[in-house]
């Protein structure tokens, strides 16, 4: 998970078919009534469209869905969320229908690097022949690419940015302005200090990272072009930004006491959603996928305005290798599964759902030709009292914010590499063990897998 940003961060097939049992792609033909000739009649097929959409993305999800139904009637679509709500957990159960050998449609995945982990699998098609037929230059298309070699693996359905969501009455009382581009993690520190209050089962935290890697080291995942590699195929993991932020994590735990302890949110299996609308606490780092949810009283009952901010930017001296002061965007990304019966019909479906002006699309889009403020627009519309629009307006879109060309290299060791950040977090910030000898380690491992794994360029 690169945003959550990088983190970070979000959707996601056994298929019926009648006519040739040996090409489910081409028509069936049928007798034209009163001529004797015979003429091309499109064959009803079934597809499935596999994603981990939690209660209110599925409404759009389906609403799109029927939307591309009702301009292809001879594709019915079944709407599969494999784990509403979590990403990972997805990829998982995902990993498991692929080695089961069921057939897979289409499936949304999280991110550019889950999509080629899987993609030198042999588990996903690839797209170039579609695009060709199609006159089509992807690179014209979307942002980023899903791309091994020269072949085409995945189109970019939603684009990430992330951003700080602040309680805005909290902010407030306490006397605070709303950050611009250019505070640091240092000065969210600060806020946190100020915007904590109270003790006990009613404390207020001014701060909550939740449990993915993206709150493990937040510069690394939202300010540098890959969340695992340098340019030179070398890991990040050696980066000064990890020790800075695992620091600063500690330090706000354990000497500030302004963010909820780690341990204590793996124990409770907290949810980051809950802890921010019920004012468990002040301010929490995200993405844009959460634009629906400070108007999604229903859901989430609250009745403070939210307040956004730019991601923090590293203080002097802790600024990641080769920084430019730019953000990673990416997003996820919609493929083709490798066995699916109906890939003609699975890709009508892949450019629909990433191309397609819905007004039941949930997400900012890939597509480069989208108007994505006009999205925002109807994202918020009736519920603009829940929001300082014009400090989200300026974190998606002020020329403050610049964002970073896509990465030249990659790796296909995502989980791997993944697992080794949580585990390197975990010694330091539940173990004690000395930062320096935690980031070594971790440099090991990670060398370790990378060079068995090799990258992709």
């Amino acid at each position: 998970m690169n945003t959550l940003l990088s983190l970070v961060l979000a959707s996601t097939l056994v298929v019926s078919a009648c006519g040739n049992g040996n090409n489910n792609n081409t028509p069936s033909a049928s007798p034209s009534p009163g001529n004797g000739e015979s003429k091309p009649q499109e064959e009803q097929v079934t597809i499935k469209y596999y994603n981990w959409d939690n209660e209110a993305q599925a409404v759009g999800t389906r609403g799109m869905l029927d939307e591309f139904t009702a301009e292809n009637p001879n594709i019915k679509v079944e709407h599969v969320v494999l784990v509403p709500g979590n990403s990972v957990e997805m990829l998982q159960k995902l990993d498991f229908l692929i080695s089961s050998g069921e057939a897979i449609d289409v499936i949304q995945l999280p991110s550019l690097g889950s999509v080629l982990e899987r993609a030198t699998r042999g588990a996903f098609e690839p797209l170039n022949t579609y695009y060709t037929n199609e006159n089509l230059t992807p690179e014209d298309e979307y942002f980023v690419n899903a791309k091994v070699g020269e072949d085409y693996y995945g189109m970019q359905f939603t684009k990430s940015v992330n951003y700080v969501m602040l309680n805005k009455d909290m902010l407030d009382e306490a006397g605070l302005a709303v950050p611009k581009y250019g505070w640091t993690w240092d000065d969210y520190r600060e806020y946190a200090k100020q915007l904590t209050q109270g003790e006990g089962v009613d404390k207020r935290y001014g701060s909550y990272f939740h449990t993915w890697e993206l709150y493990m080291n937040a510069p690394a995942q939202t300010m540098m072009k890959d969340p695992f590699l340098y340019d030179d195929g070398t890991t990040i993991l050696a980066d000064p930004t990890y020790k800075y932020f695992f620091e600063l994590r500690k330090g706000m735990e354990e000497t500030d006491k302004t963010s909820k302890p780690y341990a204590d949110i793996l124990a409770a299996k907290l949810n980051y959603r809950t802890e921010f609308f019920n004012e468990e606490a002040a301010m929490i780092l995200t993405g844009n996928f959460t634009i629906p949810d400070p108007g999604n009283t229903e859901q989430y009952p609250h009745d403070f305005k939210t307040a956004f901010a730019p991601v923090p930017v590293p203080p002097a001296g802790s600024e990641p290798k080769d920084y430019e002061g730019k953000y990673f965007t990416s997003g996820s990304q919609i493929a083709m599964g490798a066995t699916s019966k109906h890939k003609e019909a699975a890709f009508k479906l892949m450019r629909f759902m990433t191309t397609a002006d819905s007004d039941n699309r949930m997400e900012f889009s890939g597509y480069k030709k989208a108007n994505n403020e006009e999205l925002l627009t109807k994202l918020i519309a009736g519920k603009e009292d829940m929001y300082d629009v014009d400090s989200l307006k300026y974190s998606l879109f002020s020329e403050d914010i610049q964002f970073l060309d896509g990465a030249q290299v990659m790796t296909t060791a995502t989980s791997e590499l993944t697992k080794v950040i949580n585990d390197g977090f975990s010694k330091y910030m539940l173990s004690n063990e000395p930062i320096d000898e935690v980031q070594a380690w971790m440099v090991e491992e990670a060398t370790k897998i990378i060079n068995e794994k090799g990258v992709i360029k």
